[in-house]
């Protein structure tokens, strides 16, 4: 045989051996996809019910088998016919009642009902498509398309898969809105919780579509459009720029202006095992949120990861956004890797600056449940206390070289014309309400300030509507403030409690030019109703209770508290640093309304034992009280007036009491013009009569 034609036989062989492994491969793949349909079918017809309905048929059809199987074939051949010539218009009536019912609103199909189903991907196209609004909403329809047309995989089907080779939307237009009590027009049926998955759309298709959305919860308003168009299809440029997603919107959050873009990678010959690509940039109210990233199983919105940056004036304002409750801070900037996985969504490994503090940490929430649940740990290398005010509701340190946004330093600013320490930022009980959460915080070191301040750990506990801060742990260089607060905002006014036990704090950090040594031991139980700090200490009713257990005092500042003004302005103006013992001190206040009125104020050093009276208004932060010193050993030049504190608690002033100095000033005169001119100095003399404190009953008490 001839080497040209030996060749020739040997690639046919080749050939058809491939053909033979082809046509296996394709069966062996039919089989496999066909398979559980052809169960279901088995299943089906071995039932006892399709045993008892089906007469059985001897192996060879006789007459009336023939007239059987042709009458079979004869109304399969009419339903078809039928079906080639069938006016789908006829259906739209029973079509709008029907989807009507199910989600008890208007649906209304105005235009032609056009299907095709003689093809591989059967096809329909609904023109004038109408679904109305619900009963609890404003009277706007919620959808209206002006045509919608999408087909879908025939042989898919079989097993179970929908694959949509097009969709086209012309012309939609949405109303999205969600009341005050978290109801959302878009949800149609009963609720569910699963996050939303569509099927593979191959092509999909938008053209001038219009979104608006209004969140009544969040103060959100956003109209929007949305858009999915080929660009060099039609013209048959290359593949890469076929078509792509834009939806661009504008709007307002808390009355400040919005801007949202998300933009999506070319929506043409999508495949499920390629992850969908997408970039998003949200921007209102200071509030920038950026993130890079992509869709992992394309069209189902369940699983994407991106990197996340979030920078703003304060992260309370992301409530808006993302509806994660947070507290009030300074300036912020944060990056880190968010992702979800179906209920859970993640940012982990975030890092950035809070004010000037930095903050690192995980943080998840899962949804799926009756109420979000967030948990988070949050860590801080280096702490400024400056930025603990904010969390607070206060302002941050606004002085130099201080991070504070420009309403923050406004609010320093009143504070301070004021005269007033407690801040008015508002709790709104509606972010208590929006989930769970358990959240640990952690400050490592905290930078030099004047509490002397070293390190914090606080752990938040959100259920029910209850924030509970336990444990509340402040470390000093000196003494530790530990206790308990909480929150309920299971009312329309949150209700706050307040069991903090401070000890082994320095007097020194409390009183200036050190004018006294010693610890400072606290406890204060309140608690109030109010919607700010400044409101629940105006209502706030129970205790506080301050005590000294020893220390040293400037022997000169002792005597002037006895109002010894000989000896105490001898020793202040030679600036002897003498000292006397500070035996103990304890004062005492019963706070009822707002209004804290001492019950008991002692304080006995070793010259001078003082005894005081007065109120503190927690409502206008304004104090008086009165210190009545008396002295143990005999003193020239005492005035028999006590010293006065009046004024705002954040600077009071100090003083005598005027009509008391008045009336021994008046008896030193009476004195002296009738008995003698050297009876006048009688009144400002003292014996110094004053007797120790019993300060173990004292402190015991």
């Amino acid at each position: 045989m001839p080497r040209k034609a030996h060749r020739a036989q040997f690639k046919f062989r080749e050939i058809r051996q491939r053909g033979r492994d082809l046509y296996r491969s394709a069966t062996t793949t039919a089989r496999r996809r066909l398979e559980p349909a052809r169960k279901r079918v088995a299943e089906w017809a071995a039932s006892p019910m399709v045993e008892e309905a089906l007469p059985r048929l001897p192996g060879r059809p006789g007459l009336a088998g023939k007239i059987t199987s042709g009458l079979a074939l004869l109304l399969l051949l009419l339903i078809l016919l039928f079906l080639i010539f069938f006016d789908w218009n006829y259906l739209r009536g029973p079509i709008g009642r029907w989807a009507s019912a199910r989600w008890d609103r208007e649906v209304v199909l105005a235009g032609d009902l056009d299907v095709d189903l003689f093809r591989w991907s059967p096809r329909a196209t609904v023109n004038d498509l109408t679904v109305g609004p619900p009963d609890w909403g404003p009277r706007r329809n919620t959808a209206e398309v002006e045509r919608f047309t999408a087909s879908v995989k025939a042989i898919p089907l079989l097993w179970g898969e929908v694959d949509m080779p097009e969709v086209r939307i012309i012309r939609p237009r949405l109303f999205l809105y969600t009341d005050r009590e978290g109801r959302q027009s878009w949800q149609l049926g009963r609720k569910s919780s699963e996050p939303t998955k569509l099927p593979l759309m191959r092509r999909f298709l938008v053209e001038d579509g219009r979104i608006a959305y209004t969140d009544l919860r969040r103060r959100v308003v956003i109209n929007a459009t949305v858009s999915s168009r080929e660009t060099q299809a039609a013209a048959g440029g290359p593949a890469g720029n076929d078509s792509a997603f834009r939806l661009e919107g504008r709007g307002t959050l808390n009355s400040n202006p919005l801007k949202l873009v998300v933009t999506g990678g070319p929506l043409i010959n999508v495949r499920r095992d390629q992850p969908y690509a997408f970039t998003a940039d949200l921007r209102g109210g200071g509030t920038t949120l950026i993130a890079d990233g992509s869709i992992t199983r394309p069209f189902d919105l369940g699983r994407f990861k991106a990197n996340l940056k979030a920078t703003g004036p304060d992260l309370a304002d992301i409530y808006g956004l993302t509806t994660v409750p947070a507290p009030n801070t300074p300036p912020y900037s944060i990056r880190g890797r968010l992702s979800r996985e179906k209920h859970l969504w993640r940012f982990d490994d975030f890092a950035g600056r809070v004010g000037d503090s930095d903050l690192s940490g995980d943080l998840s929430v899962r949804t799926g449940r009756a109420k979000p649940y967030l948990t988070a740990s949050l860590y801080s290398r280096s702490l400024d206390v400056d930025d603990l005010f904010a969390v607070m509701g206060g302002p941050p340190g606004t002085g130099r070289g201080e991070t504070a946004s420009p309403e923050q330093r406004a609010m320093a600013a009143r504070l301070r014309a004021q005269g007033r320490l407690l801040p008015d930022a508002r709790l709104d009980v509606v972010r208590l309400r929006a989930m769970d959460a358990d959240v640990i915080f952690r400050a490592g070191s905290v930078k030099r300030n004047s509490l002397l301040l070293t390190r914090v750990r606080v752990d938040a506990a959100l259920k029910n509507s209850v924030l509970r801060l336990e444990p509340f742990s402040f470390t000093f260089s000196r003494g530790q403030l530990n206790g308990v607060v909480k929150i309920d905002g299971r009312k329309a006014t949150p209700f706050t409690t307040a069991n903090l036990n401070l000890s082994g704090y320095p007097l020194g950090a409390i009183i200036p030019r050190n004018a006294a040594t010693g610890t400072l031991n606290a406890r204060v139980n309140l608690a109030g109703s109010g919607a700010s700090v400044r409101q629940a200490a105006a209502n706030a009713n129970g205790n506080i209770r301050l005590t000294v257990p020893g220390g040293q005092m400037r022997q000169a500042f002792a005597e002037l508290m006895g109002i010894n003004v000989g000896k105490g302005l001898s020793l202040l103006l030679s600036k002897d640093p003498k000292t006397t013992p500070i035996r103990c001190a304890r004062a005492d206040f019963r706070v009822g309304g707002g209004r804290a009125v001492a019950n008991r104020i002692v304080i006995d050093t070793g010259v001078v034992a003082a005894y005081g009276s007065g109120t503190v208004n927690l409502a206008n932060e304004r104090m008086h009280l009165e210190i009545d010193g008396k002295s143990k050993k005999p003193r020239l030049l005492r005035v028999w007036a006590p010293i006065t504190i009046d004024g705002p608690i954040r600077s009071p002033k100090l003083g005598v009491k005027e009509s008391a100095v008045v009336k021994q000033a008046g008896l030193a005169a009476v004195l002296g013009a009738v008995i003698h001119p050297l009876a006048a100095i009688l009144p400002f003399v003292s014996r110094g009569s004053a007797k120790d404190v019993d300060c173990a009953a004292l402190m015991a008490g």
